[in-house]
């Protein structure tokens, strides 16, 4: 037996299921939505459990001539500026398909045109305190178009750098963001950069 089916069949003989006996939703608006549930744990007894419910997103690593380009825009929750891959979600349409969000949030934040594209991957950024999946996508053939930037992203700048300077930023922490550093482990672990 491999080491990943012994992983498996430890994770099955340890599973404790979880029961909702009741969900109350104490907060809702455009982008997300907080729950609070009464639950059961597989022991009996009762329990809270709170998450914040959000739509699915993508995140686009786009590659081009050597370089990797990233978008730049100041996140609320930290009090600060942070450089990631491009990505989002479209809160008006929660069924589109992912394809299609990555293509248009490339373009909505780069103004690149990806010839190809290819999903690399789904990672849940949160999973303690959300359900939201992160679909992670490589994209490459760029061609420069019009960038809509939507009213919320008004700071966003952009820059261009090489897999090595992206890997220093990772490195000295002046890149942070977790699905960013997912997301650049799953296109090394692909041999794409």
């Amino acid at each position: 037996m491999n080491s990943t089916s012994n992983v498996k069949n430890s994770a099955q003989d340890k599973r404790a299921d979880i029961v909702t006996i009741g969900s109350t939703k104490v907060y809702a608006n455009r982008w997300m939505a907080v729950h609070e549930d009464k639950i059961e744990r597989s022991d009996g007894s009762p329990g809270l459990y709170g998450y914040v419910d959000k739509p699915d997103f993508a995140m686009i690593l786009p590659f081009d001539h050597g370089l990797v380009h990233l978008v730049q825009q100041f996140r609320y929750p930290i009090k600060s500026r942070q450089w990631e891959f491009p990505q989002g979600s479209w809160e008006e349409s929660p069924d589109a398909k992912v394809e299609e969000l990555a293509r248009g949030e490339l373009q909505e934040e780069t103004g690149l045109i990806a010839g190809s594209l290819v999903r690399i991957g789904t990672i849940y950024p949160l999973y303690g305190t959300v359900n939201q999946r992160c679909h992670v996508f490589f994209a490459t053939d760029l061609t420069a178009g019009d960038i809509r930037l939507e009213h919320e992203e008004q700071d966003l700048v952009q820059a261009a750098v090489s897999v090595d300077e992206l890997q220093r930023m990772i490195l000295d922490g002046d890149l942070q963001d977790a699905g960013t550093i997912a997301a650049f482990g799953l296109a090394r672990l692909r041999n794409l950069l």
